[in-house]
């Protein structure tokens, strides 16, 4: 079964998803998956640079009551996945164009979930700069990609306009929310959805798929 995962590195709900997929990939241990990573920006206007995220945040959020009580629930939410949140470790707030580079030559390598889940452990546990070329090429050093090759693809500017194009194909699609799971080319459904009612969509979608004639089933149906 195929999945498109539409995310940003920067979303920490996109996180949360991953985690709670992969728990529930685990208890459907014979069936195959092809899960692929595709870019969406929250926030394409932010520098090549990154900017304060403190600065950024108060300028997202001002003072908003909430701000607290959602940060509180994110960081229950991720210890019930094993994910231990550090938010006040983040300095910068990234622009995540390049993160996403990284993740569509992570696919061709064979290691894009490890690269997402690096980078997502690098951003909101460890607190380091995934818009700095150094860092993504430390990480893709780190899960066996060819630091080399990595630097020089960030520094040519390689696949920025697949990515923006990747990015405006998910809003031209109508998704306003990541992260968006999309099974099979066909069923959508959006938001850090728990395992068990991913497992229902999932048992859906294979239902439904043995229950389509095969392209040539349909073919010889149509003859006189």
């Amino acid at each position: 079964m195929q999945i498109d995962i539409v995310s940003d590195t920067v979303c920490p709900w996109c996180f949360i998803g991953k985690r709670r997929l992969e728990r529930a990939l685990a208890l459907r241990p014979d069936m195959e998956f092809d899960i692929r990573w595709r870019a969406y920006r929250l926030d394409p206007s932010i520098p090549p640079e990154g900017v304060d995220r403190k600065q950024y945040m108060q300028a997202k959020f001002g003072n908003n009551p909430n701000r607290q009580s959602m940060q509180d629930a994110l960081k229950q939410a991720g210890d019930s996945e094993g994910i231990a949140f550090a938010f006040d470790k983040i300095a910068r707030s990234p622009n995540t164009l390049d993160s996403h580079r990284l993740i569509r030559w992570a696919a061709t390598a064979g290691v894009q979930n490890d690269i997402v889940e690096r980078l997502f452990e690098a951003y909101f546990e460890e607190g380091r700069d995934i818009g700095n070329a150094d860092v993504l090429i430390e990480i893709a050093s780190e899960a066996g990609m060819d630091s080399a090759t990595v630097a020089d693809l960030l520094e040519q500017g390689a696949d920025r306009e697949l990515i923006e194009n990747e990015d405006a194909m998910a809003h031209r699609l109508g998704i306003t929310g990541v992260p968006t799971f999309i099974f099979q080319n066909k069923y959508l459904a959006s938001g850090a959805i728990d395992p068990e009612a991913l497992l229902e969509i999932i048992d859906k979608v294979s239902a439904l798929a043995t229950e389509e004639p095969a392209e040539d089933e349909q073919s010889e149906s149509k003859e006189p």
